[in-house]
């Protein structure tokens, strides 16, 4: 599975501008919504839940929301790249301002698993992060999330 499977130029946010984790993920939710024709409530909703069960800010200014949904076809994703940290409450206690939310249909428990790999492979990918940190245009960031050669080096 590649990030390109999970996202298209249209799930990618440049330069999202929230203070907290809770505007972030209605943020993200908002987008996913569209992209998916879905329910933005119950988006953010899954998104909450899972993130009152521990933060899924995975280190090095990185998170990685995601949860299951009900009557979703396929895995998705949105990546956002904000305009400046904020407080994820991640493992290693710093800021985030990356951050990939996926979301799965119900019964995809291997092929979540899976993606949810692949993005955290691509996170702890240090050159990757600063390239994405370096550019405030979303089709670079899309260019970046997708190029198969720089991912696989993660």
């Amino acid at each position: 599975m590649e990030i390109d499977d999970l996202i298209t130029p249209a799930s990618v946010i440049a330069n999202m501008r929230v203070s907290n984790k809770r505007q972030a993920l209605q943020e993200l939710a908002r987008r996913a919504a569209t992209l998916i024709k879905g329910d933005e409530r119950q988006i953010f909703e899954v998104l909450w839940e899972r993130e009152r069960l521990g933060s899924t800010g995975i280190g090095m200014g990185t998170a990685v929301p995601h949860g299951k949904l009900p009557r979703l076809e396929r895995l998705c994703g949105v990546f956002a790249r904000l305009d400046k940290p904020i407080d994820f409450e991640a493992i290693d206690d710093q800021p985030v301002d990356l951050i990939f939310v996926l979301l799965a249909p119900e019964g995809a428990g291997a092929d979540h698993l899976k993606a949810l790999a692949r993005v955290s492979r691509l996170f702890r990918d240090r050159v990757v992060c600063d390239k994405l940190r370096g550019t405030d245009r979303a089709e670079a960031l899309y260019a970046l999330l997708t190029d198969h050669a720089t991912s696989h080096a993660a």
